[in-house]
């Protein structure tokens, strides 16, 4: 449920942003924009630079080895989530929607970017693979502390994205908001199928 709420808060914050005018949001991305004013060259804008590799080129590669390894140690049906939940999501739905929405870019972005500000790619990726590695890596207790982690990890990738003015703020929390959602949607999607997985580990009997 808590899924579908997300997808669907995203889809209408990107309907939002069609036809003429501005999107009754604007003013809340102008003034946030506006506080982004550091320097190209200073120390801040290296970390973000950092921040945008990891959304970027790494953060298509770091779900393919997550994927790799689970499947070397059996682990198909992880393996499997991880690959649905951090690549074919981003195929299935921040490609169509960047497409549909179409928003123009913060004026003079500091990074190379494409068409389509709507919604993040980078900070769609970046939750979509730190939920996944929660699910399929941690147990109940301490996925909780990896949640910590990972909300702190999202929340900077939005910072990076709005501080090299490659995108609005609303475009990143839009990122957030359809990266966990197609998690939390695959979630229950693959329950039944993780939920056996756990049960052949802990009776030693994964390649049965």
């Amino acid at each position: 449920m808590t899924g579908s709420v997300l997808l669907m808060a995203a889809l209408a914050t990107g309907l939002a942003v069609l036809g003429e005018g501005r999107p009754a949001f604007q003013g809340v991305d102008d003034r946030w924009m506006g506080l982004m004013n550091g320097s190209r060259s200073d120390a801040v804008t290296g970390v973000a630079h950092v921040l945008d590799t990891l959304g970027g080129p790494l953060g298509m590669i770091l779900p393919l080895v997550v994927t790799g390894c689970l499947c070397v140690y059996g682990r198909w049906r992880s393996a499997v989530f991880v690959f649905t939940a951090s690549i074919v999501s981003n195929v299935v739905v921040v490609l169509p929607l960047k497409q549909l929405v179409d928003r123009p870019r913060p004026p003079q972005p500091w990074v190379l970017v494409n068409d389509g500000s709507f919604p993040s790619g980078q900070v769609f990726t970046v939750t979509t693979l730190v939920m996944a590695v929660g699910v399929v890596l941690f147990p109940p207790l301490a996925r909780r502390c990896w949640w910590i982690f990972a909300a702190a990890l999202v929340a900077a990738m939005m910072w990076s994205r709005t501080w090299l003015h490659a995108q609005w703020l609303t475009d990143t929390v839009a990122g957030a908001a359809a990266g966990a959602g197609c998690v939390l949607v695959l979630w229950r999607a693959f329950a039944h199928l993780l939920a056996e997985e756990a049960a052949r580990a802990a009776s030693g009997r994964l390649w049965d």
